[in-house]
């Protein structure tokens, strides 16, 4: 096993460090200003195509925690050094992949533990990992829930070991994600199987869970899972006008999906990543089959979070124009009103990527994710 980590004692101080409760801010500035002189690291992302990735021998990759590749029918990225989740959802325009970077400053280091690739400097762990779909399974033709039970495990294995043990955020790719399974659907199955890594694990499953997104693939893929880990705490936020994903009414599954809305980093400046949002008011779907309607009520919900980040952070603001966004289609005849209706209320400058992909809900069209930096990167 591979950690990186150096001499054993630097290994058992890593892993002593503390998780801290829901309660580690009772005041109203999350990074105040004194917190902030002590940060000296940038951190955020950038979306790239195959074209605009430097060669792998350009010192450009020694500032890179991880890459998500976006594409099918492709091969990862062969970087010895970066680790690489391989993501097969197509995206939309005139390339064959799309590459999410995520960038840091400061020196770092690579490991492996089990399935889990990562990397990380002296703030944040970027980690992936990737099972085939019937590398192993509790029921004949159903391994999703000993796949995810393995995956969560290696991943917190992994968190213990090197000591990032605050995980912040998580994208879940599951393939098939809304088709039947045992006593209901893939998602709900997923759901439990990720709930109960969480509990074995010791770790929160309600409030103080990550941000996180699950996202559907096509049939056969294997579960792709990538995530970022910190030391120190990260302020999870939820959102007033929706009921907290795991306190949803069993309608939606036995198990609440395990996430929260949001999370707030101090690191880069301040760091906003919020987690897969769609058009839901309370619990419910609102706007079914209307894919402009949902794509304004998706805004408005990531609008409510950026105005809660904005009231815990000092001196930074965030705000819609200036987020990173990906955004998830059920029907890829959708995208021209997606996309009028994403230019009318960010501008036709902030970034954003767009993929066809299941969501987890059938009634939703869209699903949008966006993450936002107090801090610019040096390229």
């Amino acid at each position: 096993m591979g950690v990186g980590l150096g001499c054993s004692p630097c290994r058992r101080a890593h892993s002593r460090a503390r998780v801290l409760p829901l309660p580690w801010i009772r005041h109203s500035n999350y990074c105040g200003a004194q917190a902030m002189s002590k940060l000296t690291a940038t951190f955020g992302v950038e979306h790239r195509s195959r074209a605009q990735l430097p060669p792998k021998t350009d010192q450009w990759w020694s500032g890179v925690l991880g890459v998500a590749q976006f594409g099918l029918d492709l091969a990862p990225l062969d970087l010895a050094n970066v680790p690489i989740a391989a993501v097969p959802l197509g995206p939309f325009g005139d390339f064959d992949a799309l590459y999410e970077v995520w960038r840091a400053d400061g020196s770092m280091q690579v490991g492996t533990l089990g399935r889990v690739h990562y990397r990380f400097n002296a703030h944040l762990l970027f980690g992936c990992i990737s099972i085939p779909e019937r590398s192993q399974g509790d029921a004949p033709g159903n391994p999703l829930k000993a796949n995810t039970l393995a995956a969560y495990r290696q991943i917190f294995s992994t968190l213990e070991v090197t000591g990032y043990r605050q995980l912040v955020r998580v994208w879940n790719y599951v393939s098939d994600i809304t088709q039947p399974a045992i006593d209901g659907e893939r998602y709900w199955l997923f759901n439990n199987a990720r709930y109960e890594s969480f509990v074995a694990s010791h770790r929160p499953a309600v409030e103080a869970a990550p941000a996180a997104s699950a996202l559907g693939t096509p049939h056969g893929s294997p579960l792709v899972i990538y995530f970022l880990a910190n030391r120190t705490a990260a302020q999870m936020l939820e959102n007033p006008r929706q009921v907290s994903a795991y306190r949803y009414p069993t309608r939606y599954g036995p198990r609440s999906p395990t996430f929260s809305r949001a999370a707030l980093l101090c690191e880069g400046g301040g760091t906003l990543m919020i987690s897969g949002t769609a058009s839901i008011v309370g619990h419910e779907t609102v706007h079914s089959g209307d894919a402009a309607a949902q794509t304004r009520e998706s805004l408005a919900n990531i609008g409510i979070l950026t105005d809660g980040a904005n009231r815990r952070l000092v001196p930074h603001r965030f705000a819609l124009e200036r987020l990173t966004y990906k955004v998830y289609l059920r029907d890829a005849a959708d995208l021209p009103t997606v996309e009028q209706v994403m230019r009318g209320v960010i501008g036709s400058e902030a970034s954003v990527a767009y993929m066809r992909a299941d969501i987890c809900r059938r009634d939703l069209l869209v699903e949008i994710e966006a993450v936002g930096s107090g801090a610019s990167l040096v390229h």
